[in-house]
């Protein structure tokens, strides 16, 4: 029988360390687990060399509820504030499209000049059965067009029964609340299978009111509502499988302090098509359809932050991806790949009757862009001996982009000033605008087993990242025009820049690994170097009050070259294991430093040192932990983008479940102690700046005391 869930083998050890972030051990990790099904032989041959365990949210985080990015930080991933669902990710010092983000093998690309609607924000927790981050070095097998690492949500997963009658198979309901926002929650599953057929549902909802800070000031225009849908149906025999995904996500407003807009609805549709076949001689063959279509809006919805502009965005992503998994003995494997991926991008932002400023015409930012790449790839993977294994790649990628020709609101001067947006469009109409980027991405892994309990890790990697339509495309020379594009949470301007380079990362990785009985410990060091780094460049700074903290700049995109470096420490030890239960202290560290290297100015959004100490009880049923998350000051910032500095901060959390007859209960209050700090990655409030703009842009608040009660029946 067709293997139909993705499994991996794990550390053997009695409590599990964090090693979600270890670039190499998830490289690796990614490609020993065979895109379709079955593992290779070497897999047996070999089975003393230990795997790296991937954790999935049914497996061990059932009290998860909303969004994806709770279970993605508890694997080392940093988020950049934005709306309620629509975080941006960060990993190794880089944020958005740096990053792959693969929803069931679906490239998502955000269809908005703010990036509102991200990858993940298409996926709620309850949904996701596993989560794999591959942070720097990540195997060419892995998806290309990415230079930070990739992240990999599975929940596509169908489930068989060993009946043949078509009966119920499994299911669970949650509910939840927060208190800081006043969030409702709640999430279905349920499935009926037969072992050749297979029927499931996922739904999810989640309500959220503006959330307070630690002194108890409400956090403007931080109010959302979300709820996504899914219908999966799965037909298998023995060597092969067909699934088909249909989703469906509707948000009729969220709030985005950290933007000049907001969003008042996103309506989208998907559908994934899968294929899987067992060959002879334990290969396999995949085959993967996938088409996304998103209608999004922006304005403003709430008092909070006022306004009135609308802001109309339609996307489309089509692709399909062929993968081949060939042992061409039983210690070597071959993985071959061909892939192709189009995006189609609309973006007009509709004409207000009777304003001099947005009238008379539609101001049509991008027509008819098209964002295309094909790709091939090949992988070698072999096990020299017990000791040594490793792995190389070598992925190609064509890319191209083009735009058809764009439109100001109106093309006459104003107040004997000439139109800015109307020489720009002009000049933007003349132009040759096709652009195309050769990318050419190489990986080499090995991991070395020192002793039973000791493992090292290197990797070696070039990746390649296209621009995005926005970068390349985004034309409007006005203040109003340049503070509509841009994902960054500053408040600044964006202009685009047709003639941008691809970026090409070099990254060099190493870890060391240590697994004992009761002490287990990891630590990974990264470096990369970035030719070609999209950053951007002061050419205005616009005031419009005589107070020099208002002023913000206007910036366009530009290629410089840029260094990050890194490390992470992970360690947990087992206290005592006795009638009262097991007692584990864990712990971790982690630093990132990227600047620019014709400056030497810091890179922005870069998280200062931060660590975390965890003392973890579980006695049978019953898990209970208490937490000190640390975050040091952060004072290096990009001065282009008028970045603000943050103070150290220290929290307290804490939480209890219980499992209990198919139930699990989970109590936690996070941020015991109420501390007021400020967001390091938040960006600026640009809602408090239009109630009050007499202190400029204020950081983005964290959230305060916040008691979270969720339950989840499993039936």
């Amino acid at each position: 029988m067709i293997l139909t869930t993705l499994k991996t083998q794990s550390i053997k050890s009695n409590h599990n360390i964090n090693t979600a972030y270890s670039s190499i051990s998830f490289a690796i990790m990614v490609v020993l687990s065979a895109p379709v099904a079955a593992q290779p032989s070497t897999q047996d041959t070999y089975s003393d060399i230990e795997r790296v365990e991937v954790h999935g949210q049914q497996n061990g985080d059932k009290d998860l509820l909303g969004s994806a990015e709770r279970l993605l930080t508890k694997q080392g991933v940093e988020f950049s504030q934005a709306g309620g669902v629509s975080a941006l990710p960060i990993l190794n010092g880089m944020m958005g499209d740096r990053i792959k983000v693969l929803i069931d093998g679906n490239d998502i690309t955000s269809s908005c000049a703010n990036h509102m609607n991200p990858p993940l924000s298409y996926v709620a927790a309850s949904q996701i059965t596993s989560a794999q981050v591959v942070a720097g070095v990540s195997p060419v097998s892995a998806g290309g067009d990415n230079i930070a690492g990739v992240i990999k949500i599975n929940s596509f997963n169908p489930e068989f029964s060993l009946t043949d009658q078509l009966t119920w198979h499994s299911g669970n309901v949650s509910a939840g609340y927060r208190s800081v926002s006043d969030t409702s929650l709640a999430s279905v599953n349920a499935t009926v299978a037969s072992k050749a057929l297979s029927f499931s549902y996922q739904g999810a909802f989640e309500d959220a009111n503006s959330y307070t800070d630690g002194n108890g000031d409400t956090v403007l225009d931080t109010l959302y509502q979300a709820q996504n849908h899914a219908l999966i149906a799965a037909w298998q025999d023995d060597t092969q499988q067909l699934a088909i995904k249909l989703t469906h996500q509707h948000i009729p407003y969220q709030g985005f302090a950290n933007q000049y807009m907001d969003m008042t609805n996103n309506d989208s549709y998907g559908a994934i098509l899968r294929y899987q076949l067992a060959l002879e001689n334990e290969g396999q063959f995949s085959a993967q359809a996938n088409w996304h279509s998103v209608e999004h809006d922006m304005g403003f919805f709430t008092p909070e932050k006022t306004g009135m502009m609308p802001m109309e965005t339609t996307g489309k992503d089509f692709s399909y991806q062929l993968h081949w998994q060939l042992p061409m003995s039983n210690d070597s494997t071959l993985l071959l790949g061909q892939e192709y991926y189009l995006y189609q991008l609309d973006d007009t932002w509709p004409a207000i009757e009777g304003s001099s400023m947005m009238g008379p015409n539609d101001y049509v930012n991008i027509n008819d862009g098209k964002r295309k790449r094909a790709a091939v790839y090949g992988e070698w993977q072999q096990t020299l001996n017990t000791q040594w294994w490793i792995t190389a790649g070598v992925r190609y990628e064509y890319v191209t982009t083009t735009t058809g020709e764009v439109q100001p609101y109106n093309s006459m001067s104003m107040m004997g000033m000439s139109n800015v947006n109307a020489l720009a469009a002009d000049e933007f109409n003349q132009l040759y605008r096709p652009r195309h980027d050769h990318i050419i991405d190489a990986t080499l892994l090995a991991r070395y087993q020192l002793s039973d309990t000791e493992i090292i890790e290197f990797g070696l990697a070039q990746k390649g990242r296209a621009p995005n339509l926005y970068e390349r495309y985004s034309w409007g020379q006005s203040t109003m025009a340049t503070t509509m594009i841009g994902w960054y949470g500053d408040a600044n301007g964006y202009v685009g820049n047709p003639d941008l380079n691809h970026e090409t990362a070099r990254t060099l990785s190493a870890a060391y690994t240590l697994v004992q009985t009761d002490f287990t410990a990891s630590v990974t060091a990264w470096y990369s170097d970035i030719n070609d780094y999209i950053d951007a460049d002061v050419i205005g700074s616009v005031n419009s009050t005589s107070i020099e903290l208002n002023r913000r700049n206007i910036l366009q995109f530009t290629n410089v070259d840029a260094t990050i470096y890194g490390s992470r420490a992970d360690a947990s030890y087992l206290l005592t294991e006795n009638d009262n239960g097991k007692w584990v202290v864990a712990a971790n560290i982690s630093a990132t430093h990227g600047k620019r290297n014709d400056t030497h100015t810091p890179l922005y959004q870069i998280k200062p040192l931060q660590s975390e100490l965890t003392l973890q009880h579980q006695r049978g049923d019953w898990n209970n932990s208490i937490s000190w998350q640390w975050v040091a000051t952060k004072d290096r910032v990009d001065n282009n983008r008028l970045e603000n500095t943050t103070d150290s901060y220290s929290l307290l959390n804490i939480s209890s479940s219980i499992e209990w007859q198919g139930a699990t209960m989970t109590l936690a209050v996070n941020n015991l102690l109420d501390e007021y700090y400020q967001l390091p990655l938040g960006g600026v409030s640009i809602a408090q700046y239009k109630q009050d703009n007499t202190q400029g842009f204020p950081q983005m608040n964290g959230a305060g005391r916040s008691v979270e009660l969720s339950v989840n029946y499993a039936f």
